[in-house]
């Protein structure tokens, strides 16, 4: 378990964003059941995105990455073939969700998908039905709705099914990108809150660049998908505002001023609102031709922020908050429970940590920010890659700084983040 010991720092200066981890496993996921070579340029290279490369290669996919991480060439199987070993999928649940689906477009036999303890708790019974309404087999090893998971191979016959869409926008995704392959017209019905809209309109966005099909209704509760060949010789894979926003609340906590490069708004992210919520709390953000440049200034309070559609903001604009005079409330994020780590719990029992009043309610947390923090605490961060990150830019902003665990967890999704903190002057240490 690697450490990371953060000290009092001011960031300044100019970084690029890394490659969207969300783009990233759409185009694999896609790419997987195309019928011809696809590249993916500039794709993100960390652990979760590798798992989504080495499920496509027991789906039967070539898979080369080249030129240091710069490339990824897919090279498809028709049809897909029955994996020769488990799928194990680490620790990103966007592989367990999308591969799920696609595993059932197999020409015979079983799949086994499974990954770490974290995984083994994400939910996955609402896609399992889902599937089974289209006459898949489908199920939990342990009958409880959690991996390890079976699928039966076989194609998709079925012509309608229902999915809730109040857990993760994911199940929806994934449903989308594998009825591009079935055997007759589909139509999806979503039930309860649907929650995490942009990541749907991300799915349906990168669907469309390879030629598929998928018309929804405004509200995201009706998808209709006429199946499709699916082609695109090269995708160029957009910077992450996810990973973005940790440089953004490391801008506005220090007081400094940072540049963030290869962000563009062209495709929908749904983290994209960091730069609203950063505007509103007294940062100055500035639209450049190749991403935005952020200036901490005065720190304003009294606002509430629903991230019903951004859930994985969740951490990071906490932390921004325990350094906000006045209240900030987190709303309309309940799904955030069952992320990594139960986000909503653990981000306010760490903030507490800290000195901060964080009440974790049932779909968010109310903080009432301080003017300044001690710190010199150690940070648990539950192997939650963005509480680790998230904690970590705290630190800068604390008198005595902290002391984070597992900041290796930040591989999952941003390889370069301690790195890019260097970069910016900010004055950590691994060890």
């Amino acid at each position: 378990m690697a450490l990371i010991r953060v000290s009092p720092s001011v960031v300044r200066g100019l970084v690029e964003a890394p490659p969207s981890k969300s783009y990233t496993h759409r185009a694999l996921a896609l790419a997987t059941v195309a019928s011809d070579v696809t590249e993916l340029e500039n794709p993100l290279i960390a652990d979760d995105t590798i798992a989504s490369v080495n499920a496509s290669r027991r789906l039967g996919c070539s898979v080369d990455v080249e030129n240091g991480g710069r490339g990824i060439i897919v090279k498809p199987p028709n049809p897909l073939r029955c994996p020769d070993d488990v799928i194990d999928v680490g620790n990103s649940g966007t592989t367990l969700r999308l591969y799920t689906s696609l595993s059932s477009l197999t020409e015979a036999g079983y799949a086994v998908l499974t990954g770490d303890t974290s995984i083994r708790r994400r939910p996955m019974e609402p896609l399992l039905r889902a599937l089974r309404g289209l006459g898949i087999e489908a199920w939990s090893t342990r009958l409880n709705g959690f991996a390890p998971i079976v699928v039966k191979g076989g194609g998709i016959r079925g012509r309608d099914t229902a999915v809730d869409g109040s857990v993760s926008s994911q199940f929806i995704s994934s449903l989308l990108i594998a009825c591009q392959k079935a055997e007759n017209p589909i139509t999806i019905n979503v039930t309860g809150e649907v929650v995490s809209r942009t990541y749907i309109d991300a799915t349906i966005e990168v669907i469309r660049l390879f030629g598929g099909r998928v018309e929804k209704t405004p509200d995201y509760r009706l998808y209709e998908i006429t199946p499709s060949e699916l082609k695109l010789r090269r995708f160029k894979t957009p910077g992450d505002f996810s990973s973005a926003s940790f440089l953004v609340a490391a801008a506005y906590l220090t007081g400094g001023e940072v540049e963030i490069r290869n962000l563009t708004t062209a495709l929908p992210q749904a983290d994209a609102a960091i730069l609203e919520i950063a505007e509103a709390m007294g940062a100055r953000v500035t639209r450049l031709a190749e991403g935005f440049r952020v200036k901490g200034m005065e720190r304003r309070g009294g606002f509430t922020f629903s991230l019903r559609d951004s859930p994985d903001l969740v951490p990071v604009v906490a932390v921004m908050a325990a350094l906000t005079p006045g209240e900030v409330k987190i709303s309309d994020v309940a799904h955030a429970r069952y992320k990594e780590s139960d986000r909503i719990g653990n981000v306010a029992h760490e903030l507490e940590k800290l000195g901060v009043y964080a009440k974790a309610v049932d779909d968010g947390i109310i903080i009432h920010g301080c003017e300044e923090l001690e710190g010199g605490v150690t940070v648990e961060t539950y192997r939650d890659h963005r509480i680790a990150m998230a904690f970590t830019v705290l630190g800068l902003a604390c008198r005595k700084g902290v002391t984070v665990k597992e900041i290796e967890s930040a591989k999952v999704s941003y390889p370069g983040f301690v790195d890019d903190l260097k970069k910016l002057g900010a004055d950590v240490e691994v060890f």
